[in-house]
């Protein structure tokens, strides 16, 4: 009797913890649809919801809906806004995942790519890649090497933490990625300053971050690999719960945690470098994301992932209204308003003590 008692009280518990899930998750997709919307119909030419819907309705399906808007606001929203929203949601959608990922695998609550160096290192590829090498593979040259570059930055910054001997230590794995970041960061600059002067102004959208160069040609790159690595990730759920818990523990858990650890590093460096070759640096998504998320569905990463992903894409679209609007018709760099947000989170999450 007691044993059936306890089996319902567990099922009751699975149940309502899935149906809670659900709850978050569509709420998820709902803010990211009005976000979405939100962002396609916002800017210096302003846009009614309803033509959005209409236009992308009726480029989805041609002739399902009359047209009754001008071909003008058909560009806008099909051919310059659209694409720019969702390079928007990928991006915001992997570095809040990389961010959730690395703060499991270094129990760091501090790690983010940006901060450690990935974010740099595939700015260094892409700078490379843009003004000195040359698009030997075609376009697929830029993202090529800002992957290279941003996982040589990865074991740069392992490999100073460990020099230094605090290989497990958040603090100075923190401290190590900032280092590294600053060395990468010159190495680009250097490049910009011994490249062609007439290009050098092409690369400027890297340092500062943007999504005005998104086209739908191009879209497909980040697509693919946030879609495979995203699932690789989620797939991964219960081998970075433990990872949460500690080297030791994840190891009785049958866990092999210095190759885990270097796969979710390298994936991650695969999704930030691809995401930065076509958005420039972003910095601070993966720091604030996962927090806010953990905040609202706990810490089990089979919720966290997903709902990091919902919540970076939202996110991202609205630095990116703010970036259009804030100095219309200007184009603000979107780096800028990240940066400024992050850098107060941050410095939030270090008066938390019981986050450090």
């Amino acid at each position: 009797m007691c044993g059936t008692t306890s089996i319902r009280a567990r099922n009751h518990s699975i149940n309502s913890s899935f149906g809670g899930t659900l709850v978050f998750l569509l709420a998820g997709l709902a803010l990211l649809l009005l976000s979405l919307s939100a962002a396609i119909s916002v800017g210096a030419v302003p846009v009614p919801l309803s033509t959005v819907w209409g236009v992308l309705l009726n480029e989805l399906s041609p002739g399902l809906i009359d047209r009754t808007w001008s071909k003008g606001h058909a560009a806008i929203v099909w051919e310059i806004r659209f694409p720019r929203a969702l390079l928007a949601t990928m991006v915001g959608a992997g570095l809040a995942m990389v961010g959730a990922t690395l703060q499991a695998v270094t129990r760091n609550p501090l790690a983010d790519p940006h901060l450690l160096g990935i974010s740099s290192g595939g700015a260094f590829g892409a700078i490379l890649a843009l003004l000195h090498s040359g698009l030997f593979i075609g376009l697929l040259t830029v993202p090529l090497l800002a992957f290279l570059g941003a996982l040589g930055a990865t074991a740069l910054v392992l490999g100073v933490s460990r020099f230094a001997g605090g290989a497990a230590s958040a603090g100075r794995l923190v401290l190590a990625g900032v280092a590294v970041s600053f060395i990468v960061m010159a190495g680009a600059n250097l490049l910009i300053f011994l490249g062609d002067p007439r290009a050098t102004h092409t690369v400027v959208f890297w340092m500062l971050g943007g999504l005005g160069l998104a086209q739908w040609d191009q879209l497909i790159y980040p697509l693919t690999i946030l879609l495979c690595c995203g699932a690789w990730l989620i797939l991964r759920a219960r081998e970075l719960n433990a990872m949460t818990l500690g080297d030791e523990t994840a190891s009785t858990l049958g866990i092999p945690v210095a190759r885990f650890r270097l796969a979710v590093f390298a994936v991650g460096a695969l999704i930030t470098g691809v995401m930065v070759a076509f958005s420039g640096i972003i910095g601070f998504v993966g720091l604030m994301v996962p927090h806010v998320v953990r905040m609202l569905v706990g810490g089990d990463y089979l919720r966290v992932l997903p709902g990091s992903a919902l919540a970076g894409a939202a996110f991202l679209l609205w630095a990116d209204i703010a970036a259009r609007t804030v100095m219309a018709p200007e184009d603000m760099p979107i780096g800028i308003v990240t940066g400024l947000v992050g850098g107060v989170f941050f410095v939030w999450l270090l008066g938390q003590k019981q986050h450090i």
